[in-house]
Parts: C-alpha cells; structure tokens; sequence
C-alpha cells in the first residue's frame, strides 16, 4: 500500500509494474493473508496502525481480485484502467506533435514495440501497455535469473525512457501544469 501510493503520485509507469507484481506475489501466495503477512507485510518496518492498513490493502485487493475473476491471469480494472488513461495521454501527445523531447523518446522506442507486438500472443494491445509488458518480462526473468540479451536490454532502454517521459507528462497533467 506504501508502495503503491507514492509509485501513483510519482510515477505512474512504475505504479503499474509494482500493481502487476502484487498480484503476482498473491496468486504465488494463494491468496492465503497468512503467507502474505509473514512473507511480504511483515518486511515493513511501520507502526501498528500502518500495517493495519497494510493488511487491510492486501485484503480489499485479493478481494477485488476475486471479483473480478483474475485469479489465474488478468490484472485489477483499475489497472487497467490506468493504463488505458496513459494510452489517452500517449495519443494526444503524438497526434498534437508539438512536444519534440516526448516524439523523441516514442519515436525511439516505436521499432521495438512493433517488434515486441509481432512476438506477443495478444499483438492488439497499445503502445503503452506493450511497453509496461516488456519491461515487466525483463523484470521478471532478472527475478529467475535468466540471460538476457543486449539487445532485449536495449531495446527495454527504449520503453523505459519513453515510459518515464510519459509518466512525466501523466504527473504535470494530473497537477494541472499540462494543458491539452
């Protein structure tokens, strides 16, 4: 819940990616609150009150998990949902292309999303959310350990840099300091 708060203030990229694991680490968990509390909420180091809130957190996600039957795959409506306002944000910025520095950051990561896309099983997704897919693989073959090209590397480099320009963006739209 920490975690997650301050990754949506500050970058909402990130807030995405951490949103993915966490539901990765409940099914890898079962959903059992028990496992979750001696492996995850246990690790921070907060006052009582805070890991009640914690807890609670973890519940109303598992719960909301349930609900949504992505027990086994998927991801959290407001995820997506996110993702889906990042998209919005991305498609305005390139079809008003007076923002050089974000069309940069896109145009230098857009061989590599095609490129992604045409590996991918689900070639429909967007731009953005090919982007937050590859950089989640990456992130999970470093967890299994797994040798990972220079060219992935690179091209992962690509999303990051653009990812971050578009959180960037996301942030000053959301504090009313960019006007569309």
């Amino acid at each position: 819940m920490l975690i997650a708060l301050e990754k949506r203030k500050s970058n909402i990229a990130e807030y995405v990616l951490y949103m993915w694991q966490v539901e990765d680490l409940i099914r890898a968990y079962h959903f059992n609150m028990d496992l979750i509390e001696e492996h995850i909420i246990s690790q921070f180091k907060q006052p009582e009150k805070t890991i009640h809130e914690i807890k609670n957190w973890y519940a109303n996600t598992i719960v909301m998990m349930h609900e949504e039957g992505i027990q086994q795959k998927g991801h959290l409506g407001i995820v997506r949902d996110v993702i889906l306002r990042m998209n919005d944000l991305h498609l305005k910025l390139i079809h008003q292309n007076n923002d050089g520095q974000y069309l940069n950051y896109f145009n230098q990561a857009k061989i590599n999303i095609n490129d992604l896309k045409s590996k991918l099983p689900n070639a429909n997704t967007n731009d953005v959310e090919t982007c937050l897919d590859g950089l989640y693989g990456l992130l999970l073959m470093r967890l299994k350990g797994r040798e990972i090209s220079k060219e992935t590397e690179t091209a992962m480099q690509t999303f990051s840099k653009f990812l971050a320009m578009l959180s960037f963006r996301f942030k000053q739209l959301e504090e009313g300091e960019l006007k569309l």
